[in-house]
C-alpha cells in the first residue's frame, strides 16, 4: 500500500528528447521545417516573414500591416474570411513581434485543401480595404489611451527606452503615429516584406504525407522576389540611470529595472538564464522570498532575460505600494549583491537545476511547443546542439561560475531603473 507520509523518491531529469524539424523546400525556394508528432488529427503552419525596413517616422507600419492581413483581399472580405475558415472548424491569427511578423493556421488536415487557400488569398492578394483600416486604427488609439493610464505600461515604455532609445527595439508609440498611416504605406510595405525570398514555413502536428505536396502547389509558384536587407538595429542607451514619473495620486509604484545583455548566441547566456532563476526567475525565488513572503511588499515579483534577434536584456519588475518604493528598491539592490558576493549554496543550486530541467520537459506536451522550440533556435543561426548545452550547463554549473557571471554582467549602480507612482 503507498505510505502517503513518506515523501516521494528524488528524481533528476536526465535526457529529454526532442522533436527535431526536418527541412524541405518549396519550388520556389520557400524554406519549410516539417516538426511530426501528436496523435490529433490537426496541424498548424506558420508563414513567418523577417521585419524589414522600419522607420521612426513611421514605426507602427509593420505591425498594423500584419495585423490587416485578415481585412480583406481582391476577392474575399474580411467577414468572408472568418466565416470560410469558421465554417471547416479552422482557426488563424496574425503574430508581430520586434523581429518578425506572422500567419497562422490552426486546421483539420482532411480541410486542409479549403482552408490553406484562404491563407493564401491573405499573403498574396491583401488590400487593406480604407474602412476597415480607420476602425482598426481608431481602435488601437484608444487601447493605447486606456493604457498609458497604467503605470506598468508607463514603467514598460520608459524601461524600453531607457535601453534602447528611438530603436526598433525601444521605441514607445505615440498616439500621433496612428495618424501617420495610409493604405498606400501598408500596401507597399506588404509588396516587399511579404513574399517567398523573405517566408519561412513551419508546419506542426500530425502531418501527412499530401500536406507538402499541397503547400507546394498553393505556395511553390508564387512568384519570388529579390530579398531585402535585414534592420540595422542600432540603438543609443540614455544617460540618465534613474527614470522617475511622479503619479500624486498612485497608490502603488510601477518599478522596472535592468540593463542591456547578450542574446541567446551568446556563450554565457544559458548561465544567466540560471543565476537569473535564482534572482527572480521561478516563484522560489530570492526577490519571491525576501519582497514578498517575508516583507509582504508586493504580490508578485520577477526577473527575467529577452532574447532578441539583435540584442538582449535583463529585467526585473515588480508593483508595490507607493510607502515601500524605495524600501523595495534597497532590498532589489541588496539580493543582487548577495549574489555577487556570496555563493549559492548547493541545495538552493540543485532546487534551481531541477526546476529548470522540470520547465523544460513541461514545455515540450506537444508537437506544437516542440515547433516553438525550434524557432527558438532556428531564427538565431542555432542548431539543436544549443539545448544539448543548455541541459549540460545547467546539470554541470557550480556556484562559484554562477558568482563570476554576477560580477561580471551585474551592477546595480549601472542598471537602468524605472519608477512610476511615488519615491
Amino acid at each position: 500500500m503507498l505510505n502517503r507520509a513518506q515523501q516521494p523518491e528524488f528524481k533528476q531529469v536526465e535526457d529529454i528528447n526532442f522533436v527535431k524539424a526536418t527541412k524541405h523546400e518549396l519550388a520556389n525556394k520557400i524554406p519549410v521545417f516539417e516538426i511530426n508528432a501528436g496523435e490529433q488529427d490537426l496541424i498548424r503552419i506558420e508563414f513567418i516573414f523577417q521585419n524589414r525596413g522600419w522607420d521612426v517616422k513611421k514605426p507602427l507600419l509593420p505591425g498594423v500591416t500584419n495585423s490587416m492581413l485578415t481585412e480583406g483581399t481582391h476577392s474575399l472580405s474580411s467577414a468572408q474570411i472568418a466565416s470560410k475558415i469558421d465554417y471547416y472548424g479552422a482557426f488563424f491569427q496574425t503574430e508581430y513581434s520586434q523581429d518578425q511578423s506572422s500567419l497562422t493556421l490552426y486546421s483539420l488536415n482532411k480541410y486542409l485543401p479549403q482552408t490553406l487557400p484562404i491563407i493564401k488569398e491573405m499573403l498574396t492578394g491583401s488590400i487593406f480595404p480604407e474602412k476597415e483600416l480607420k476602425t482598426f486604427l481608431r481602435n488601437q488609439k484608444q487601447k493605447l489611451k486606456v493604457g498609458l493610464e497604467k503605470n506598468s505600461v508607463l514603467a514598460r515604455r520608459a524601461f524600453g527606452e531607457a535601453l534602447f532609445g528611438d530603436s526598433l527595439y525601444g521605441y514607445a508609440t505615440r498616439l500621433s503615429d496612428y495618424d501617420k498611416l495610409d493604405r498606400v504605406d501598408l500596401s507597399a510595405y506588404y509588396k516587399e516584406v511579404y513574399h517567398p525570398a523573405n517566408c519561412t514555413v513551419v508546419m506542426s502536428g500530425k502531418i501527412e504525407s499530401s500536406t507538402l505536396s499541397l503547400i507546394d502547389e498553393l505556395f511553390g509558384t508564387w512568384d519570388n522576389s529579390e530579398a531585402v536587407d535585414a534592420i540595422d538595429m542600432t540603438y543609443q542607451s540614455s544617460l540618465e540611470k534613474l527614470h522617475y514619473t511622479e503619479k500624486i495620486d498612485a497608490l502603488q509604484s510601477a518599478i522596472r529595472i535592468g540593463i542591456p545583455l547578450v542574446n541567446r548566441t551568446h556563450p554565457d547566456f544559458i548561465g544567466l538564464q540560471i543565476l537569473n532563476t535564482a534572482l527572480g526567475g521561478y516563484f522560489g525565488s530570492r526577490l519571491m522570498a525576501n519582497i514578498r513572503e517575508d516583507k509582504g511588499y508586493t504580490y508578485g515579483i520577477g526577473s527575467g532575460i529577452a532574447s532578441l534577434q539583435q540584442a538582449g536584456y535583463f529585467f526585473i519588475s515588480t508593483e508595490v505600494g507607493v510607502d515601500v518604493t524605495a524600501a523595495t528598491l534597497t532590498e532589489i539592490e541588496k539580493e543582487v549583491n548577495l549574489l555577487k558576493n556570496e555563493l549559492i549554496a548547493d541545495e538552493e543550486l540543485a532546487l534551481i537545476k531541477n526546476y529548470m530541467m522540470g520547465s523544460l520537459l513541461g514545455s515540450l506536451e506537444n508537437a506544437f511547443s516542440h515547433a516553438d522550440k525550434f524557432k527558438n533556435i532556428h531564427f538565431f543561426g542555432l542548431g539543436y546542439d544549443y539545448y544539448e548545452r543548455y541541459i549540460q550547463t545547467v546539470k554541470d554549473i557550480s556556484p562559484q561560475k554562477l558568482r563570476d557571471l554576477a560580477n561580471r554582467y551585474w551592477d546595480y549602480d549601472a542598471f537602468y531603473k524605472v519608477v512610476v507612482g511615488k519615491m
